[in-house]
């Protein structure tokens, strides 16, 4: 029986001695932690010993492209990338200047007008034209003085010519008043052109030859008030004062046929859409 006691007594004694050498372990490895984190590391030695010991066990390092690309080439660098969030100033900006003619390009910053080439100016000239010539044709009984309404492109822009043809006359004889069908094509044309951006001259002419029963009142008259009429009629129909630039009256001066200066066509008025901005008179520069 005490036999059996001692074997069994020695076979219990001869495993509790792992259990104390795992917790000599365990101390000793938390011993050296903390012996650890209270030391100064050398980054660059730590490096070399935690490599030597990767290779040591066959441990093979793998580099990657990263995904960020710079200018000269995928960075290798020791040390972490330090990044953050740049602030950049607003651009925005807000329009000071209304231009009816840029309503098309929305809501952004003052818009400066270029200069026209002359394809852009023939262009904007040509749809003018056919907008004058659909505009009358609107009025059925403007088509009846149409053979007198003349619209053509010349160098100083587009001129639209209100002249006596084929018997048929844009004012009574002496009078500075035109006739109904002439007012009625001299107000169609005031929308149209106050759409535009240019200057109007208006110029009145006359006849040679015309005779004048007051010594007082002559060609001269005559042709400049038939000019301010036209100017008061498009403006009575939409056309803003500010695109009027001169009225004046040319009396016979300046006839339409050279060769004849008694035809009746030589008596007329002009609209011209100045195709420049008219230089600023003498007397009127700042």
């Amino acid at each position: 029986m005490m036999k059996r006691k001692k074997g069994a007594a020695a076979g219990a004694h001869g495993g509790s001695w792992v259990i104390s050498f795992a917790d000599l372990m365990s101390l000793l490895m938390a011993f050296f932690v903390m012996l650890l984190s209270f030391s100064v590391q050398d980054q660059e030695k730590l490096q070399q010993a935690a490599g030597s010991v990767k290779d040591a066990f066959g441990i093979t390092l793998v580099q990657d492209k990263a995904g960020m690309i710079e200018r000269t080439g995928n960075p290798q660098r020791p040390y972490p990338k330090h990044m953050a969030e740049q602030s950049t100033e607003a651009q925005s900006e807000f329009a000071t200047e209304d231009r009816e003619d840029r309503q098309a390009q929305g809501q952004e910053a003052n818009t400066f007008t270029n200069e026209r080439t002359e394809e852009d100016r023939l262009e904007q000239f040509s749809l003018a034209a056919a907008s004058l010539k659909q505009a009358w044709q609107d009025q059925p009984d403007i088509t009846a003085i149409s053979q007198n309404l003349l619209v053509e492109n010349t160098e100083e822009g587009l001129n639209i010519v209100i002249s006596d043809q084929d018997g048929r006359a844009m004012f009574p004889d002496g009078s500075k008043y035109p006739y109904e069908l002439t007012r009625k094509a001299i107000a169609a044309m005031a929308p149209l052109l106050n759409k535009m951006p240019n200057q109007i001259r208006i110029t009145g002419h006359t006849a040679a030859g015309a005779t004048f029963p007051n010594p007082r009142y002559g060609k001269w008259d005559l042709s400049f008030d038939r000019a301010n009429v036209a100017r008061q009629i498009l403006e009575e129909f939409g056309l803003s004062d500010a695109h009027i630039y001169s009225v004046v009256g040319r009396g016979d001066s300046e006839p339409l046929f050279p060769n004849d200066p008694y035809l009746s066509a030589n008596q007329r008025i002009e609209i011209l859409v100045v195709s420049e901005k008219p230089p600023v008179p003498v007397g009127l520069r700042p």
